[in-house]
């Protein structure tokens, strides 16, 4: 049996800030996770039947040093894309720019019928939003 992708955990600089970007910008559902007692803070975006997690890189380095060393040591996000399917891509794109957010490419209408959107979320993790026409 192939293995199931169950969830991605993703370190980011301030949850508060992951929570408006995704949450409020992009309308996606964050939620706060209840967690148990010593378990650390953590927001839950469900993507079908996969999860992203995200926790604080200070959390992360705590409870982990040697992850902690390598999160300072290289960029987060390199080589990582998060594909995601929204509604009203030019509200977001709006939102973006009065946010200061870094947009890679503004929305374009590409021949395979969507409307796509790139940029970094506020921690430089590459996010590309598709729009079906």
């Amino acid at each position: 049996m192939a293995g199931i992708l169950r969830s991605i955990q993703l370190s980011v600089a301030d949850l508060d800030t992951t929570e408006a970007f995704y949450g409020g910008i992009l309308d996606l559902p964050v939620q706060r996770a209840l967690t148990s007692f010593g378990a650390p803070e953590h927001l839950l975006l469900s993507v079908g039947e996969a999860k992203i997690i995200f926790v604080e890189q200070e959390e992360v380095s705590r409870r982990h040093p040697i992850l902690g060393a390598r999160l300072q040591a290289f960029p987060v996000g390199v080589g990582m894309t998060l594909h995601f399917e929204v509604e009203g891509i030019e509200d977001i794109y709006q939102e973006l720019l009065e946010e200061e957010l870094e947009v890679l490419y503004p929305p374009e209408l590409k021949p395979y019928g969507t409307r796509e959107l790139w940029c970094f979320d506020p921690d430089g993790y590459l996010v590309v939003l598709e729009e079906a026409v």
